[in-house]
């Protein structure tokens, strides 16, 4: 299989393998199948990196991965409100537990900011991905902002780090993966 090209990152999906309103519902030695086929069977071609977006939670899929390929970091993305913070917690230690590195924690809506009159308001909780942190010994790589033009550039099928660069949203993004590729071992050669 070949995956889509965009803005210069490969990328496959089992939402590309699917119909668009069919449900994956698999679990065990068919979620393990999929991610074999997705890693692979795919043709990647020359990588610096392979990011695995997986849902949150500790179940068959993220063990699957966790235990079937190497992995050397794993990145906890998580709102600030409590019941979020909980899988973040578990899901962290699932990934010490079975030898892989946490990177660190990113708040994601942490914040959103009236456009019109500036008011920061934390509808999730604040400082929820902080405090995480600190129970598990671990960095914040940065916060993503709840914001309008994150979405309506994500719609389009544009990053915001290309679509508004100098935004404050993109320098968010940037700086998450600059920290991330800091902590991670350099590329293979």
């Amino acid at each position: 299989m070949r995956p889509l090209l965009n803005y210069g990152i490969a990328c496959m999906s089992m939402g590309f393998l699917v119909e668009e309103t069919a449900p994956v519902v698999w679990r065990g030695l068919m979620v393990m199948s999929a991610i074999e086929k997705l890693l692979r069977q795919v043709d990647w071609g020359q990588l610096d990196y392979l990011v695995v977006d997986m849902p949150p939670g500790t179940g068959d899929v993220q063990l699957s991965v966790s235990q079937n390929i190497p992995i050397a970091g794993a990145v906890i993305v998580s709102t600030p409100q409590d019941i979020a913070l909980m899988d973040a917690h578990k899901g962290a230690e699932m990934f010490r537990k079975v030898h892989v590195p946490v990177l660190g924690l990113v708040q994601n809506m942490s914040v959103f900011q009236c456009p019109k009159c500036k008011h920061k308001t934390h509808i999730f909780g604040a400082d929820g991905a902080k405090r995480l942190a600190r129970t598990l010994d671990l960095d914040v790589l940065g916060d993503i902002p709840l914001h309008l033009n994150i979405r309506e550039a994500s719609d389009t099928g544009q990053p915001i780090v290309f679509s508004q660069p100098e935004s404050d949203e993109a320098k968010a993004y940037l700086q998450i993966a600059a920290e991330v590729v800091r902590r991670l071992p350099p590329p293979l050669q």
